[in-house]
């Protein structure tokens, strides 16, 4: 929607004419209904309805149902939706490319490619996944050909699949797997190998493909964060998006900043008003010079099935701006979402789309009453819409976003709000930057570096809203949490038409911020008093943290993912890193090394010297390097003392070759002690290292009150090492259904009958051993990780 049908829904005081609405939300919950159930169950729902709107049309004829075009309307929905949505239902679920499926046969496809390859999130040094959704032209097995038409999603790793367009044909060799639910994808193709293209795209999307690098090329002088984010601001490239920038953001509820959705289209077509207006061009030349724009952003943006619907809730504007009517809006908003579902109703499960048309109805619907409201109360006009606008857009968003994070933001309306001056001139420097590219590179720079001031904000914003005390409320995730809040926003917005619950839900509120929130602040409930050591829930990997001083640790290991390691040291509030160990080079003990280092002050890193694999070991020297901080190799006997801390590396006592994994094996064992209390972390060392050890260093220089049991609880311990340590605790970090067998039950049992108290991540969410007030040993649970 454009900033003139925003300005026009605000200002008109006419109540909106939502004759179509219910034809609307009918069709796109009948289609979301069906592409998650039976298509027997969705038969017999089109049946039913198309029934009942029978008898329904005739007690309209008769006068004898009140509102009864409004009911038909809705039950006309209900058969439209489900009956177009059953039908592709079908077609995806038909042999004989079901039976391949089952088979998980290899076969060779010839696909036309969607959308734009999304890169997947992988363990860091591993190859680069990219997920590309394509329509199914054909498929060769053992059997032979079969023409057989359909979508699929192909996941692939070879870098040739980075720079695929939209429209461009292609032959591929790979594995046939089953499809998630909720989407018309026939198949998962697992691709072994690079695609063999068959011809060029269109015009169109060459145009688009040069403008897109361009942007990026222009982007690569700014900081990895701005510089990640303009592209998604401008064109939805997420490509380049720091992980933790995209958790902040949905953290923030501002992740629909980073979808090509209709606020994109509003920002550039309202800029082209704007100079329309300026030169006094009429309504008519108006609508035709923001067509032409719209046309242009769609080309920038990629004619894919996400851009073209932002184009369709970009036109909705156009209309009413043409027509001269401000409360056409809505039926064309409510004609756009009907026609789009029915033409493609995979969009009714798709949260862009949702995002899109929702925020552009709370800003029809509800921006102008609450806008009227505010100035009522003698709230300035300026700032009663610039406070109804985003408040308006975000209470509609909230379902899809409490759906796809699992928690509601208490702090989306006030982020969105302090995001709203950043926006506009990111988006449209970014633009620039695009179409200067090919003609002007250093103009383009220019125009990036300018866009990415505000793009920095906007990380800012998200950053620190992200960390704000009791931010974010846990909430049922997925299709029914979106459903089951959507719900009872609706029936708040019923009941608040009466004074006395719209002042109810205000006390309420302060209620909750009065007595909550200042308990969060002064006794906050993690990380406890008193604790000195943790280990933190970041999946199947290790991070372990070490206070030395208010907002210091020492950090070990940074498990597999810079967003899960950055989270574990905002949780125990860790700003400043003296040293960070990593144990070895797998994944999944130093793939989140970005979200250690982001915004942190690091002193120094020590590593083994054990230099495989290689991936891992060049990928934290380059982020150390980066960064300037000093990597040292260290081997046992070396020690540091930082307050009250004393680290010490007892392990591994000499190089050790020809084990299971001489990776684990040659990994650092360090022991921690703190104030009479001893730590003892494992890294992943298995029973050879273990029993290295017991040799070298004996019993005595085991023991430790606390253990960190070696690599995630597997069963290749050595049961007379776990018996020397003898720790009084014994923590797990390990991912839920990891796949590996972690931890082993035997090697539990056996600590468990040893006398320690065993705790685990992947049940247990973060654990804290604590010191009490009386100086015993203790420890805390945080519970699961709502991110």
């Amino acid at each position: 929607m454009s900033s003139t049908d925003a300005r026009a829904a605000v200002t008109s005081a006419k109540p909106p004419d939502l004759r179509l609405a219910g034809l609307a939300v009918a069709t796109w919950l009948s289609a979301l209904a069906t592409l998650y159930f039976p298509v027997r169950a969705a038969i017999a729902m089109c049946t039913i309805a198309a029934l009942v709107a029978a008898l329904v049309a005739l007690g309209v004829r008769r006068r004898a149902i009140p509102h009864g075009w409004v009911v038909l309307s809705v039950l006309l929905g209900v058969v439209c939706g489900g009956a177009a949505t059953a039908a592709r239902v079908s077609t995806r679920d038909a042999e004989p490319l079901a039976a391949l499926v089952r088979e998980h046969a290899r076969v060779d496809v010839e696909l036309v490619v969607r959308d734009d390859p999304r890169p997947v999130r992988s363990l860091a040094g591993r190859p680069q996944t990219y997920l590309v959704a394509a329509h199914l032209r054909g498929v060769r097995s053992e059997e032979g050909a079969i023409g057989i038409r359909g979508r699929v999603l192909v996941l692939a790793s070879a870098p040739e699949w980075r720079g695929l367009l939209p429209g461009q044909r292609l032959t591929a060799n790979g594995r046939l797997l089953p499809a998630g639910r909720g989407d018309l994808s026939a198949a998962m193709v697992s691709a072994t190998g690079p695609p063999v293209l068959h011809g060029e795209p269109s015009w169109a999307q060459r145009a688009a493909g040069v403008l897109r690098t361009g942007l990026q090329r222009a982007c690569e002088p700014l900081p990895d964060e701005p510089g990640g984010l303009l592209p998604g601001l401008v064109v939805g490239d997420t490509s380049r998006l720091d992980p933790a920038v995209d958790d902040d953001f949905r953290a923030t509820g501002m992740t629909h900043l980073v979808a090509v959705s209709g606020a994109n289209v509003a920002i550039v077509i309202g800029a082209v008003l704007l100079l329309a207006r300026w030169a006094r061009a009429g309504p008519w030349l108006s609508a035709g010079l923001c067509a032409v724009a719209l046309a242009g952003f769609v080309i920038l943006a990629r004619p894919s099935p996400s851009v073209v619907r932002a184009g369709a809730m970009g036109a909705i504007g156009l209309i009413a701006l043409a027509g001269g009517r401000p409360r056409a809006a809505v039926p064309a908003l409510a004609t756009a979402v009907t026609v789009l579902v029915l033409w493609d109703p995979e969009l009714a499960g798709n949260a862009g789309f949702a995002l899109s048309a929702l925020a552009t109805a709370g800003l029809l619907l509800l921006a102008p009453r609450w806008r009227d409201a505010l100035r009522r109360r003698g709230v300035p006009a300026g700032a009663a819409e610039a406070l109804a606008v985003p408040a308006a857009a975000q209470f509609a968003c909230g379902p899809v976003v409490a759906g796809l994070s699992g928690s509601v933001s208490l702090v989306a309306i006030p982020a969105n709000l302090l995001a709203v001056p950043a926006i506009a001139p990111a988006t449209l420097l970014g633009v620039g930057a695009a179409i200067a590219s090919p003609i002007w590179p250093a103009g383009a720079e220019f125009a990036a570096w300018l866009g990415g001031w505000p793009a920095w904000w906007l990380v800012l914003v998200a950053r620190y809203g992200a960390r704000v005390p009791s931010g974010n409320l846990p909430w049922p995730d997925g299709v029914l949490g979106a459903l089951l809040l959507g719900g009872l926003s609706v029936v708040f917005l019923v009941a608040a038409r009466r004074r006395l619950v719209r002042r109810l839900t205000a006390i309420f509120a302060v209620a909750v911020v009065i007595g909550a929130l200042p308990v969060r602040l002064v006794a906050p409930g993690w990380p406890p008093a008193g604790w000195f050591v943790a280990v933190c829930s970041v999946g199947q990997g290790d991070t372990v943290l070490v206070p030395v001083a208010p907002g210091q640790a020492v950090v070990v290991d940074a498990g597999p993912e810079p967003a899960a390691a950055d989270r574990c040291l905002r949780r125990h509030k860790v700003r400043t890193v003296p040293l960070l160990a990593i144990t070895h080079f797998h994944a999944d003990h130093m793939g989140g090394l970005d979200g250690v280092l982001r915004g942190r002050s690091v002193g120094a890193v020590v590593t083994t010297s054990w230099p495989e694999p290689a991936y891992g070991r060049e990928l934290v020297l380059r982020a150390a390097t980066a960064r300037r901080v000093p990597v040292a190799e260290v081997a046992a006997g070396w020690s540091r003392v930082l307050g009250q801390v004393r680290v010490e590396v007892v392990g591994p006592p000499h190089e050790l070759r020809g084990t299971r994994s001489d990776p684990n094996n040659n990994s650092l064992v360090v022991r921690i002690s703190v104030g009479g209390l001893s730590v003892l972390l494992t890294g992943d060392a298995e029973s050879e290292e273990q029993r290295a050890l017991l040799e070298r260093v004996g019993p005595a220089g085991l023991r430790a009150h606390v253990l960190k049991v070696a690599h995630h609880g597997s069963a290749y311990q050595d049961g007379e090492f776990l018996d020397a340590v003898d720790p009084a605790l014994a923590l797990v970090s390990v991912g839920v259904d990891n796949g590996y067998g972690h931890p082993s039950a035997s090697v539990l049992g056996r600590l468990t009958r040893g006398g320690a108290q065993v705790l685990r991540t992947d049940l247990d969410g973060d654990l804290a051993a604590v010191r009490t007030a009386s100086g015993q040993l203790a420890v805390a649970t945080k519970g699961a990780d709502p991110h």
